[in-house]
């Protein structure tokens, strides 16, 4: 038997979006069933790196197909600067739970962003008007690029406005989609006026108010994943129709995590969890609804549906490097 190595480009080529979008609201479903197992991310803090480690293990069962892996990710700020490297890294080993043989091991980098961008689509389909056609994206960088790749699988979207601070950002992702869609250049409350907004920056002081969102934006808030971080006020939280994926860690590293430390917030102000909504236990987008929010950390089980998505189509295309890690 042989691991298959997968490099970054690898992941990139073979992780079709509708296969990932399909996977990850089947992980989802699976997590709210109970039909999955995900301990709770663990943190080694080395302060004297300015940096962190993160390992995020998982199994989930779906109708059609099991996994289990794990990630083990960075975060090291300083990375570009000291030692032109990326500010984070990932590492995902997937393997075969019934007999626990490490099927691959791939960049979990480029996994990552799939996964998420993928993430805010099932939100998306699930909060969104069904007729949304404009996406706004606050944060140029490069989760940016997959926001949009799944996104548009899930509503047919025509105009993308972004915005960030940085120029340089904004122009290379015009000129990587101004091909397929109407892509151009915004403020804050221009992108937040679209029918979509998704922001993806690590900001602790919230950059989106109330008055930068039109009367029936869907908000995808994902660059909250660390405690401190917060990108959407308050008063635009509290007055949203706020869907989470997992209390435990939104109440602790993501876009609420802040409002509901200080009191501002409390569980009486979640309408409840994505996995809900799925599996039919509460309803998502309704005629009454205004703005809705989804409030996403990012999951092990998501990681974990990404890579049996990549494995799978890698292995029946013939791609990545076979090699016998265990000599078995």
């Amino acid at each position: 038997m042989e691991t298959l190595l997968l490099a970054k480009e690898d992941v990139r080529t073979n992780t079709p979006m509708p296969d990932l979008v399909a996977a990850l609201r089947e992980a989802f479903v699976a997590y709210e069933r109970g039909d999955a197992q995900m301990p709770a991310k663990s943190y080694i803090d080395l302060p004297q790196y300015n940096g962190d480690f993160r390992s995020m293990p998982a199994y989930l069962e779906t109708e059609e197909w099991d996994a289990a892996g794990i990630k083990w990710v960075n975060v090291h700020p300083d990375n570009p600067d000291s030692f032109d490297l990326p500010t984070v890294m990932g590492t995902m080993i997937y393997s075969d739970p019934t007999n626990a043989y490490p099927l691959a091991i791939m960049d979990g980098t480029e996994l990552t962003m799939k996964r998420t961008g993928a993430a805010a689509a099932v939100a998306t389909d699930a909060l969104a008007v069904a007729d949304a056609s404009s996406l706004g994206i606050v944060g140029a960088g490069v989760q940016s690029y997959t926001q949009l790749e799944a996104i548009a699988e899930v509503r047919d979207i025509e105009e993308v406005v972004v915005s960030d601070l940085r120029e340089e950002r904004v122009t290379r992702f015009i000129e990587r989609f101004e091909d397929e869609f109407d892509v151009r250049a915004g403020t804050i409350s221009e992108a937040g006026h679209c029918d979509v907004l998704s922001t993806v920056t690590p900001v602790e002081d919230p950059i989106v108010h109330p008055e930068d969102l039109g009367e029936h934006t869907h908000v995808n808030a994902m660059g909250a994943d660390a405690a401190g971080k917060h990108e959407i006020a308050d008063d635009a939280l509290l007055a949203a129709k706020l869907v989470i994926d997992d209390y435990a860690q939104t109440t602790h590293s993501g876009e609420i995590n802040v409002p509901w430390s200080a009191g501002v917030l409390d569980d009486d102000d979640i309408y409840g969890e994505l996995g809900e909504i799925l599996t039919g236990q509460k309803e998502g987008r309704t005629a009454d609804d205004t703005v809705t929010v989804f409030d996403s950390t990012g999951l092990a089980i998501q990681d974990v549906a990404a890579a049996h998505v990549v494995y799978t189509h890698a292995d029946e295309h013939g791609v990545g490097t076979g090699f016998d890690l265990l000599g078995v």
